[in-house]
């Protein structure tokens, strides 16, 4: 099944594209459609279609301004040119730009299925021969990756000379001077543990990785994806690791058996500091890795995790009278304690660890069970409370039994109890450290909400004008949209537009045409298309079932 889109500025070219197909019967799927070339690049970055159709003359942005910059973030979309035109700077520049085919209007509804099986052909050979692993080795055994690699991999590691960086970048072709840099870390694996299908997802990887704009990257390991990042802007270095995360996850996971964690490192000002920006996304990878088990870093999820996103809930400039800081920034823990270095990246199943290797202490000094007890745990507490302070919290507040000497005494009166004591004492550290480092965009989430629920009528309210208000580009918004609400932007947008079509159905008289555009369609025949999609029924029907019930 081929996921299809389409946009045109004519209500009625897009009716007849969507109403005279049997899309199913012939192996296709119709997945949305718009009707400039604006709100088309918003949705379709949610939707992430195989193939675009797409008009190319429409206002605000055409269809070749809009086949470039789908290109250019997601070049794995088929797009198929629709237009009135037969001029040969339209055709030249399509092609330029990589256009499946070139269809003059008018067309009949055979000519355009006959379009779509050849571009459906053309994908089935190119996912073949992507998907083709030896590739993938045969590339990463070239000399020239073997070089580029190991330049790549000392710069990351702080481990190349500074003095010779520019002149080794430009012999491998690298363009590396920039205002700003990060790093991102992708790692793939596979669902079920199948090696082939990792190494497939990577070999797409390796194969669209010309398409991760403003990056230069290598695979450390066999599927461990690192990216440097350049920008002129900080903001413009946060849109484009956005943008490549959620294309490196489209690429990797075309692959149904794997999945992709990316972790996007901190902002640094120069190329002598990228294995500070490194570091702190493979810091996150790990911190992922220790948390498989609970429901914030499940490995069978897609997930993009930034460094950014790892600071306090709400605005920890104003908690704390300070700026916000990265994951890296927060743990960068100076008192050289090795439990509280522990603790920074610990999961729930490492507590057992802990005290296990507290009581193996314990019990190489027989006799001496409460003096050895009582130093254990209250380096633990002390341990605990420089980790909360970290994160802007004050034990004195949180837990201030703990500090009292008499919760001393009593937990080492004995064995059970001493152990008891110290699980819960950890459990509590690893769950407040949890807390403060998810749902930090819990406001972000309810902004955004409120927005939507105030403009859903507007037929101009997109992923791009939702991210604006809530102060994020739209590929970090989209992300973090997506992770919280376990739905994306499109989703969620269509359903609250659809609840209330179906409220003004089941409350009022008016016309499926007034409701329609009362809830933010510009096409009623789109809008009855879009409601049966979801609710099984047309507007009529619903109408009549509701008046059925009343009865």
């Amino acid at each position: 099944m081929y996921s299809v889109f389409a946009v045109d500025d004519e209500p009625i070219v897009l009716e007849g594209i969507r109403s005279k197909i049997d899309w199913e019967g012939n192996g296709f799927s119709f997945s949305g459609e718009a009707t400039d070339g604006e709100i088309a690049l918003s949705m379709i970055h949610e939707l992430k279609p195989d193939i675009l159709i797409t008009d190319i003359k429409m206002p605000f942005m055409d269809g070749l301004q809009l086949a470039q910059a789908i290109k250019q973030t997601q070049p794995w979309i088929k797009i198929i040119i629709l237009s009135g035109h037969d001029e040969f700077d339209y055709a030249k520049k399509a092609i330029s730009i990589g256009i499946e085919d070139y269809l003059l209007k008018p067309f009949t509804p055979d000519e355009l299925l006959e379009s779509l099986k050849k571009t459906a052909q053309r994908i089935d050979i190119e996912r073949k021969q992507l998907s083709d692993i030896s590739k993938l080795r045969e590339e990463l055994k070239s000399s020239k990756t073997l070089v580029k690699k190991e330049f790549l991999n000392n710069l990351v590691h702080g481990s190349e000379e500074m003095s010779t960086v520019i002149k080794k970048s430009s012999e491998l072709g690298l363009s590396l001077i920039s205002r700003y840099y990060k790093v991102l870390i992708s790692r793939i694996e596979s669902r079920t543990g199948n090696p082939d299908s990792q190494q497939e997802a990577c070999s797409l990887l390796n194969s669209y990785s010309s398409a991760i704009n403003e990056a230069v990257s290598f695979f450390h390991h066999n599927n461990l994806l690192v990216c440097i990042f350049k920008g002129s802007t900080q903001a413009e270095l946060d849109d484009n690791s956005f943008r490549a995360a959620e294309t490196i996850g489209h690429i990797a996971t075309k692959n149904e058996d794997c999945s992709v964690l990316t972790a996007i490192g901190k902002t640094v000002e120069h190329l002598s500091q990228l294995n500070v920006s490194y570091e702190d996304a493979k810091n996150i990878l790990e911190l992922s890795k220790n948390n498989r088990s609970s429901n914030t870093y499940n490995n069978t999820q897609n997930r993009i995790i930034s460094s950014d996103d790892l600071t306090l809930n709400g605005n920890s400039s104003e908690q704390n009278g300070r700026s916000d800081s990265t994951l890296t920034d927060y743990l960068d823990i100076t008192d050289n304690d090795p439990l509280v270095d522990r603790l920074k990246y610990a999961s729930k199943n490492d507590i057992s660890a802990i005290i296990d290797e507290s009581m193996i202490l314990i019990r190489n000094n027989p006799g001496q069970f409460k003096v050895f007890a009582s130093y254990i745990l209250v380096d633990l507490i002390f341990a605990v409370s420089k980790l909360i302070e970290k994160f802007g919290g004050d034990i004195k507040q949180l837990k201030p039994e703990i500090l009292q000497r008499k919760f001393i005494d009593d937990a080492v009166q004995d064995e059970a109890n001493f152990t008891k004591i110290l699980e819960q004492v950890l459990n509590f550290a690893v769950e407040y450290r949890n807390s403060k480092m998810i749902g930090k965009y819990g406001d972000v989430i309810l902004k955004a909400k409120k927005y939507i629920e105030e403009n859903y009528a507007d037929q101009n309210t997109t992923l791009s004008t939702v991210a604006e208000a809530v102060a994020l580009s739209p590929n970090h918004f989209s992300t973090i949209f997506s992770q919280e609400c376990k739905t994306t932007f499109i989703e969620y947008l269509t359903n609250v537009r659809i609840e209330n079509a179906k409220r003004l159905i089941r409350e009022t008289e008016m016309k499926g045409y007034d409701i329609a555009y009362e809830c933010g369609f510009s096409d009623p025949h789109y809008f009855s298309y879009i409601f049966k999609k979801n609710t099984g029924l047309s507007p009529r029907e619903y109408k009549m079932t509701c008046m059925t019930n009343a009865i």
